[in-house]
């Protein structure tokens, strides 16, 4: 067992908590829901980021390159001054929602670069424009633009040019689950001498300015000077620690600076402070020379070592800083030790990831998967929100609007989360979303299986989890539907528990009886008609459809193909669990015929209701069926809404169902008595290699080979980076639905959407994205699993290459997987900081785009998802897999 592993089993037994400390400082707390205590629900205009450097958070914090404790209360960070900056750097920047013509974004150049599960190790990059950050003329020329045209980035405002930035690598190790080590080594990169202020700043989050009391709000604590360079912590549930600055180049000790992390009310609303020393302190003496700005006492809540630096054109500078508990001093903090703790654990993370990342394949595709897990390790962020005092406001502060209790979340009064949750990318989406976190499991389970099941209960626990049944989707609205797909993920994590007959089957009995409420809730209010056919909103597909699915239709309803198919998956993973489990316990197999029978009604309904349900003959493809004026019509678009009937298909083995003679005995007499249904061709039986299968799917084997020809058409569907979310045909031709007087039109959007229905960044008129690729993938597995070589398709269609099922799943890995690694010139596709492609310094910096243009397959929108985008570790699994069986 590797050094690593065994911390991470340490941490599980509980006899050393390595986890405490990890990167779970946010990159955006302003602009959040939880901070907003507006009338109108506007977050980013009540707490926007000018606010930030000057305003207490109530319910997170945020930082640069930061690490906090499990529970946000202290936390470490750093900050930057360039001379010519009007603020400190002390936050990432980005633009609001209405700033940008694509929606939120992040003006940053930053990257993860590497991480041990149990953050032991860990390891980010921040480029720093040696010019004035250019934060008015990124609002200006954002604004200008309109949806047609890109987005105006920071490498587009020509400050990097001629390499003038400084490379600031944030470098973290443990000595001990408590005894936390920054190395900050910092980089000239442009062709002059330039100075650099940098500060090592610490600081509790504010727990004691909202007059409450009880858990989540101790007495308030203190950092005082208790050295030259040394600072002495002390909170009432975290214990005290001392923290300690090294001398910086030429022996020159820091200057230390003290405040307290309060509001400056003065500055922001014109009302007396309750203390001279504030938040913004350390802004106002460096920029602004404010010696009165800082603490003279040298104590408060936020300190930092300020180190003033200059360096050479090309000159490394490091800095040193320790985080110790008081018991744990020992020594010179920063003697030989230190280094040789940065090398074990380096070592010690290069050692544990030779263990999960395939030997079979290349340097560079082991540096997209390395770098693809740093993501999402460094995606862990803490997250706190307690709506019911959310919506009460707190007895210290001004009472929140009485609009509040009518509006955002007011029906989620019981969700009460104060855990570190895997986020979407920490910036641009600081909260947690439902679908995008169940996604985020499946490589969380290769590298912390642990983490990966408690992240997945932890949603389904009552204080998440609606009395009602419904599972959270995310802050802007946590009564939103995104697709169930919580269940698979929690098959799939359970499959990586152990080898068969030794997993951890009481997680997925606990999370089986909780997934029971939520399916029921699903089935309950989404299949209004209770025909089988389910309407359920959005379901996360954002601007796909002809209008907004989230909105009612005047005078009609809409059927929908992804909904329905959606239920479908869930219902068939259902089934999956049902029968692992029913091999211990036979109550299952009573769960399993029910929902055998629901998938087998399902998958009727789609196929067969009114006629053909939601398929359609002329097209080969499945649409949303809309139901208007008493007339029903087919959606004749032609989008990945089309393509999610072939995820729900599950392969059943016969051995497995003779041993279970209760479920065996009620399936037989359903196919005996329900032969309307039964007869469907969603039941099949066929031999291979001596073992019968059962094979439960929506489209028969006539419908996949025709859904797949137009799917694996490279005018259709198949780009060379995966499978497109609208088909390319919609370019030249556009989808047109007259409503009423009004004529809706879908064309094929390769890139940032150039509409702003439901969203703004967000599009899914045809880019690549993640998550449906890669269901896709699994889907034609399971499909290759029970057709075997006896059912080959055209890939690309029309090139006269034929391949089997599992070689399509394997080609669809391929093309995903080319999206990170460099081409014959070079160039990565989704490469977005074209001003910095060629400089050494920025060849580490892999982005995990949200998604990729559909024809060029460059990145867009959040630049930092390595949340479901971290699926192409899975991908590159795959890979190494067939490469192995070639072999």
């Amino acid at each position: 067992m590797d050094a690593e592993q065994r911390r991470l089993d340490e941490d599980v037994a509980r006899t050393r908590n390595w986890k405490r400390w990890g990167p779970y400082l946010s990159e955006r707390q302003w602009g959040t829901v939880r901070e907003d205590y507006s009338e109108n629900g506007d977050s980013w205009n009540n707490f926007p980021h000018d606010h930030a450097r000057s305003r207490a958070y109530r319910w997170g914090e945020d930082g640069l390159l930061g690490f906090c404790d499990r529970e946000g209360r202290l936390n470490l960070a750093l900050g930057l001054w360039n001379e010519r900056d009007g603020l400190i750097k002390e936050r990432l920047y980005g633009l609001t929602g209405p700033q940008g013509n694509h929606g939120e974004d992040v003006k940053e150049v930053y990257a993860y670069l590497d991480s041990s599960p149990t953050h032991s190790y860990a390891r980010a990059a921040y480029h720093y424009p040696q010019a004035e950050f250019p934060y008015a003329q990124l609002v200006a020329e954002n604004a200008s633009r309109d949806r047609g045209a890109r987005e105006f980035e920071i490498e587009d405002t020509g400050v990097f040019a001629d390499g003038r930035w400084f490379e600031v690598i944030a470098e973290y190790a443990k000595a001990s689950p408590d005894d936390l080590l920054l190395r900050v080594r910092i980089t000239n990169r442009g062709p002059e001498a330039a100075p650099l202020h940098v500060l090592g700043q610490l600081w509790f989050r504010n727990t004691w300015s909202w007059g409450r009391t009880g858990e989540s709000y101790p007495e308030r604590p203190s950092l005082e000077r208790a050295g030259a360079s040394e600072i002495r912590t002390d909170h009432a549930t975290l214990g005290r620690f001392r923290f300690f600055a090294d001398q910086g180049p030429g022996s020159r000790a820091p200057q230390m600076l003290f405040t307290e992390n309060e509001t400056n009310a003065q500055a922001l609303f014109g009302s007396p402070n309750a203390s001279p020393y504030v938040k913004d302190a350390f802004h106002r003496r460096l920029i602004e020379g404010d010696r009165s700005a800082v603490h003279p006492e040298e104590r408060g809540t936020k300190a930092a070592a300020w180190h003033s630096l200059h360096l050479a054109p090309g000159e490394t500078q490091e800095l040193r800083f320790r985080l110790t508990p008081e018991a744990e001093v020992s020594g010179d903090p920063f003697g030989p030790g230190f280094d040789e703790v940065f090398a074990d654990r380096l070592r010690e993370t290069d050692l544990h990831y030779e263990r999960h990342i395939p030997l079979s394949l290349d340097a560079e595709e082991r540096r997209v998967a390395r770098e693809g897990y740093a993501g999402l390790l460094w995606s862990k962020q803490f997250y706190f929100y307690v709506v019911k005092e959310w919506l009460e406001g707190d007895p210290a502060q001004p009472q929140p609007p009485e609009s509040r209790r009518s509006g955002r979340n007011r029906e989620w009064s019981h969700l009460h989360a104060r855990d570190v949750l895997s986020m979407p990318d920490a910036w641009e989406y600081p909260w947690f979303a439902a679908w995008d976190l169940a996604f985020h499991m499946l490589p969380f389970a290769r590298i912390d299986v642990d983490f990966a099941k408690h992240q997945l209960q932890l949603f389904l626990r009552e204080w998440y989890m609606h009395p009602n049944g419904q599972a959270p989707a995310y802050e802007w609205h946590l009564g939103d539907v995104n697709p169930p797909v919580h269940a698979w993920a929690a098959w799939r994590v359970y499959k990586h528990t152990g080898v068969k007959g030794k997993r951890d089957r009481l997680f997925l009995r606990r999370i089986f009886q909780k997934l029971l409420l939520d399916f029921t809730w699903w089935v309950n209010r989404k299949d209004l008609e209770g025909n089988n056919l389910f309407a359920g909103g959005f379901l996360g597909l954002d601007n796909i459809g002809v209008f907004d699915r989230s909105k009612p239709l005047p005078g009609g309803r809409l059927e929908q193909a992804d909904g329905t198919a959606w239920m479908a998956f869930y219902c068939g993973t259902m089934l999956s669990i049902a029968l692992e489990l029913a091999a211990e316990d036979p109550a299952y197999e009573d769960l399993a015929s029910k929902f055998f029978e629901h998938f087998i009604s399902i998958a009727d309904a789609m196929n067969h209701m009114g006629g053909t349900g939601l398929w359609d003959e002329e097209s080969g493809f499945y649409h949303d069926r809309l139901h208007l004026d008493g007339h029903t019509q087919p959606l004749q678009l032609r989008s990945v809404v089309g393509l999610l009937p072939l995820i729900a298909v599950e392969v059943l083995e016969q051995d497995v169902i003779d041993r279970l003679p209760g479920f065996k005995k009620r399936m037989q007499w359903f196919i005996d008595n329900r032969q309307d249904l039964s007869q469907h061709i969603a039941y099949l039986d066929a031999r291979q290699n001596g073992k019968a299968h059962r094979l439960l799917a929506i489209p028969s084997r006539e419908r996949l080979e025709r859904v797949l020809r137009v799917m694996l058409d490279e005018n259709e569907f198949l780009s060379p980076h995966g499978i497109r979310s609208m088909s390319r045909a919609h370019l030249e031709h556009p989808f047109e639905f007259v409503l009423g007087d009004q004529t809706h039109s879908v064309r094929y959007t390769p890139g940032e959407s150039d509409n702003g229905l439901f969203g703004g960044n967000s599009n899914w008129r045809g880019p690549v994205w993640f998550p449906v690729n890669y269901l896709l993938i699994e889907a034609l597995e399971r499909y290759h699993h029970f057709y075997g070589d006896t059912l080959k398709v055209e890939c690309p269609t029309g090139s006269g290459q034929w391949m089997d099922l599992r070689e399509v799943s394997n080609e669809l890995s391929r093309r995903l997987v080319q999206l990170f690694v460099p081409g014959k010139d070079g160039r990565r596709p989704f490469q977005s900081y074209e001003a910095l492609a060629g400089h050494p310094a920025s060849a580490d910096l892999l982005q995990f785009h949200e998604y990729f243009d559909g024809d060029t397959g460059r990145g867009c929108g959040a630049s930092h998802q390595t949340g479901w985008t971290a699926l192409v570790t899975r991908c590159l699994e795959k890979l190494a897999e067939s490469r192995d069986r070639a072999a």
